[in-house]
């Protein structure tokens, strides 16, 4: 029996539909309408949006869990859980720089998760990265790219519904980035104290994303435009951390004003997400929360203490852009960079992952695959 959702603006996933009816059929949406067909299960709302499950590419914890050395399965269905609940239908788990035995148990993990609500693949920040831009990541484990690295991850590119490998270009080759790219890994470059010509010969192999945008990364300098340069001049996809903590919003609108298209939204959330703990460890290190800032006990900041739904806030209220574009950088663009034409947008043949915000851009509800889950 078909559903019909109304009372609220649908956004589509590029245009904002005032006055639509947006129609499901279990785990499917329909199309829009203009009236309820006759028969239809009726949802009624009280304003606000309906828009696409959100989707988020950094995900390294949530519901007291991290991806860490003691990942299973069953932590990444409690993390995908957690972020539901949080408005992300989809996400990314995020494995921050480790040991090869520890990345190997996680890959585990996520072929044995394939499956589960809310699984899109898996994100790998690190460990082949660039020290002088270690952020929070442990330099004892950063660590130049070998052959079975590479082996590594090919293999498990071919066995993800998706793969995002986080890495610097002083830690690979450019034939090995081609490697990557060719095998179906989302090549972003982060962590990264890299030139602008260092950058480019790297996209130039393949790499087509840049790790939250502005953090851990070379800056644009006048005469040396850096990683920050070549991710704003560049036809590259690039994540933000959007909650005016990690990213000054200044930097925030120079970023949107210099790129129309290509921007995304991610959390960079820890284990923290989804419950009221005041502080976890992170490979044997404690960060703590406080005043919406996750950090290490010297103040290096570790993460983020961020919803999607938050960070679409900030873009619309605080920098100033449009509504329809701050929620596409929550959807449609990042379902677009892991190649899911069936996530981000609410047209015919898309999955019922459905989020419904507040005029003001709160979390109201949650729906994955036609189930209510807020």
């Amino acid at each position: 029996m078909p559903t019909a959702f109304i009372g609220a603006t649908v956004f589509d996933g590029r245009v904002l539909h005032r006055d639509a009816v947006l129609l499901t059929d279990g785990p499917w949406v329909t199309g829009l309408a203009s009236t309820v067909p006759e028969g239809a299960t009726v949802i009624r709302l009280q304003g606000g949006i309906l828009a696409p499950g959100l989707i988020d590419l950094q995900v390294n914890g949530g519901g007291g869990r991290m991806v860490d050395d003691q990942t299973d399965a069953d932590t990444l269905r409690v993390i995908c859980e957690t972020h539901a609940r949080l408005g992300s239908t989809g996400l990314l788990p995020t494995l921050i720089t480790a040991t090869p035995q520890t990345t190997a148990r996680v890959i585990a993990a996520g072929i044995a998760s394939i499956g589960t609500p809310g699984f899109l693949g898996l994100h790998l920040e690190g460990p082949h990265l660039d020290a002088r831009r270690k952020g929070a990541h442990d330099p004892a484990l950063i660590r130049s790219m070998m052959d079975d690295d590479l082996a590594v991850l090919t293999a498990a590119a071919g066995r993800l519904p998706a793969l995002m490998v986080t890495l610097a270009p002083s830690a690979v080759r450019p034939e090995q980035i081609a490697a990557l790219a060719a095998a179906g890994v989302i090549v972003s470059l982060g962590h990264a104290d890299c030139t602008l010509a260092e950058a480019e010969a790297a996209i130039g192999a393949g790499a087509r994303c840049a790790t939250h945008l502005f953090n851990a990364m070379s800056g644009l300098g006048h005469r040396e435009p850096g990683l920050v340069g070549a991710a704003l001049t560049h036809d590259i996809a690039a994540g933000m951390i959007a909650d005016a903590i990690h990213v000054a919003p200044a930097a925030l609108r120079v970023a949107v004003a210099a790129r129309q298209t290509g921007l995304f939204l991610v959390s960079d959330c820890m284990a923290v997400a989804g419950t009221d703990l005041s502080q976890f460890t992170l490979g044997g290190r404690t960060i703590l929360r406080q005043d919406g800032r996750l950090t290490l006990e010297d103040g290096t900041l570790a993460g983020a203490d961020l919803t999607l739904p938050q960070a679409i806030a900030t873009m619309v209220n605080t920098i100033g852009v449009p509504p329809a574009r701050a929620l596409a950088m929550a959807t449609r663009i990042p379902a677009q960079l892991i190649g899911r034409d069936d996530l981000g947008h609410l047209t015919a043949g898309a999955r019922a992952d459905i989020v419904h915000l507040t005029d003001a851009f709160q979390l109201s509800a949650v729906w994955q695959g036609g189930q209510k889950r807020l």
